[in-house]
């Protein structure tokens, strides 16, 4: 994977030249390799050797508090100690001023070690970065400073059992604490009444405290509660409380763990349902006082301005997206390094001849097998796109930080239309990889001794944590492609169709190009197709066909900019391999955009006009 990382980073995406931007001056050439080996060793020597370990000894409650290997432990508090927490941050907030593309290639061993352990500093950092995009500056040095230097853990709480990802729909409820708190040096101080679900990372020893960003709602005058999403405000939990001064008070806010969640994978890291109130919520909402009279509730404090928690939560939510989509893309990695490894030691069955199979000849390696090499085909063409894409989108972070005032307009307008797909564009086709992986090792990848088994097991949730495919897709063909007029997929094309001249010169790439073209078309005609009636129903009914052909459309540009400096490089095995896999991509996944454009366009009323009834 290195060989492929390092080409991406320096000969695609030129991380060279960011040395030459005033943020990133301290930095060179060797200090990015320096980091990529120091994340690339932690790794490998604290993460990838527990992943197991990790899976089969999953977290327990004893009552009191939850356990967890040792070695997560350790896992941790390495990373910790490699100081990535703060990576990105200003020097100043203990950070390394890194370019994100450094980080999210650093970051990518984790993932690719053991994408569950790796997950506590993940949640950490997004949920630190939100608060340095949204809290007021004590609460950047109370709680952001703390979680980017890894003394405190944090997490999002978002959903709720009976809301799921209808998150206008949560219940849980934000009152004024009313005990002369309101001024609180940390914030308006509010109480918070309800339970959130499915929270990563929830409860843990690892560290002294854990920062909950929660989504809840303030009641109106009336004591109701807003409908919609906003009603939604955000606010800072923490597990324990702690004063202006970042020191523990050694009491424990009023949320509580009712139970840990059974996972099919990523059982390395704590998955639970937190109360907040723990039955003791306000029964009377004016003041936020119990029927004592004192106030009851967890603690917390407003971030950004009342009834705009949604918007904020995005901030770590598309985060938390475009890291998911890296996660499924490292998973479908290792998976593939482990089936291509084993089917090169792996003898079986003999090659086809002109007569027939001779079977006095010795059986050969699978990888000598057609379909075999298909499979690992499809994995490379599957993962390597995929991690070409993540380290795209934190190049375009990069240039909306640091470029000149339209760069950075252009890359805020592409990583809008882009996140849904780095979402879950990975996520779908990186667990077919691991699908394929499987299936190179037949029987064995169906049994525990070899790993396939779980990275598939880890890559099934990615469809449906941070936003399910649906909703990307609801996302993508119901706002994205069509906001600002379509601003976001003009831009989009523009750069897809620069890359489609600078490919049509080229023999090797000619026909790879014109196939992009006319996709391209092909996609901006169902988009119109779709939204032809003004009928949002009718549109949106095919929403997840148009994401699928979509995501592959933007695949087939990734792979054709990636084969361009393939094509320019010297003759070797490592570019004639990437070469070899954007010709599968165009050969034989680039066609099935027909199938899924076909009902967008049609604007297909089966899934609309199905009855209850008739299932």
């Amino acid at each position: 994977m290195r060989e492929t990382l390092d080409f991406l980073l320096n000969d695609w995406l030129h991380a060279a030249s960011l040395p030459a931007r005033e943020r990133f001056a301290d930095h060179s050439t060797e200090t990015f390799v320096s980091v990529l080996d120091t994340c690339e060793r932690i790794a490998r020597d604290k993460f990838a050797p527990f992943a197991r370990l990790s899976d089969t000894q999953e977290p327990y409650f004893d009552g009191e508090k939850v356990h967890l290997p040792p070695s997560t432990h350790e896992a941790c508090a390495a990373y910790v100690e490699s100081g990535m927490l703060a990576a990105t941050q200003d020097y100043e907030f203990g950070g390394m001023q890194l370019p994100c593309l450094v980080e999210t290639a650093a970051n990518a061993f984790f993932s690719k070690a053991s994408v569950a352990m790796s997950g506590y500093a993940m949640l950490t950092n997004g949920a630190a970065n939100l608060l340095m995009a949204h809290g007021t500056p004590l609460q950047r040095e109370v709680f952001a400073r703390h979680m980017f230097a890894g003394r405190w853990f944090g997490t999002m709480c978002l959903s709720e059992t009976q809301a799921g990802s209808s998150l206008g729909d949560v219940a849980t409820r934000a009152v004024a604490d009313g005990q002369g708190f309101e001024t609180d040096p940390l914030g308006p101080r509010f109480r918070l009444c309800g339970n959130k679900m499915w929270i990563s990372a929830g409860e843990h020893e690892i560290t002294e405290n854990i920062v909950h960003m929660v989504l809840a709602k303030i009641p109106g005058p009336d004591g109701k509660l807003v409908a919609g999403t906003r009603g939604i405000s955000l606010f800072i939990v923490p597990k324990m409380l702690v004063d202006e001064h970042a020191a523990l008070s050694g009491e424990r806010n009023d949320v509580a763990l009712a139970g840990l969640n059974h996972k099919l994978g990523y059982r390395g890291i704590t998955n639970t349902l937190l109360n907040f109130g723990e039955g003791r919520c306000p029964v009377r909402a004016q003041g936020g006082r119990g029927i004592d009279g004192r106030g009851a509730g967890a603690i917390g404090y407003l971030v950004g301005r009342p009834g705009e928690g949604l918007r904020c939560m995005f901030h770590m939510m598309n985060e938390a997206r475009i890291g998911v989509g890296m996660g499924a893309t490292m998973l479908g990695y290792a998976g593939y390094e482990q089936s291509l490894e084993y089917a090169r030691q792996r003898s079986q069955g003999r090659p086809a001849t002109g007569a027939g199979k001779d079977a006095a000849q010795p059986q050969v390696p699978l990888v000598r097998h057609a379909d075999i090499k298909r499979m690992l085909l499809a994995q490379k063409a599957y993962v390597e796109g995929g991690l070409a894409l993540a380290l795209y989108c934190a190049r375009l972070v990069d240039e909306q930080h640091t470029g000149d005032p339209v760069a950075a307009a252009e890359a805020g307008t592409l990583l809008e239309v882009l996140t849904p797909i780095a979402k879950s564009w990975p996520s779908e086709w990186c667990l077919e990889a691991n699908s394929l992986a499987i299936q190179v090792l037949g029987g064995y990848g169906y049994t525990r001794d070899f790993m396939v088994e779980q990275y598939w097991r880890d890559n099934r949730l990615n469809m449906i944590h941070e936003g399910t495919h649906g909703i990307q897709a609801l996302d993508l063909l119901g706002r994205k492609v069509v906001m600002n007029d379509g601003a976001g997929l003009k831009l989009l094309a523009a750069r897809m169709a620069a890359t489609v001249t600078r490919a049509a010169g080229q023999a090797v790439l000619a026909a790879p190009s014109r196939a992009l073209a006319e996709a391209l078309q092909r996609l901006g005609a169902a988009t119109q197709a779709a939204w032809s009636t003004g009928v949002p129903e009718e549109a949106l009914a095919n929403a997840t066909p148009y994401l699928q052909a979509f995501g592959h459309v933007v695949l087939a540009w990734i792979w054709l900019e990636v084969a361009l400096v393939a094509a320019s490089r010297a003759e070797s095995d490592f570019n004639a391999g990437k070469l070899a896999a954007m010709r599968y991509f165009f050969a034989y996944e680039l066609p099935k955009i027909d199938a899924w454009l076909g009902v967008v366009a049609r604007r297909e009323a089966l899934p609309r006009e199905m009855r209850d009834e008739w299932f």
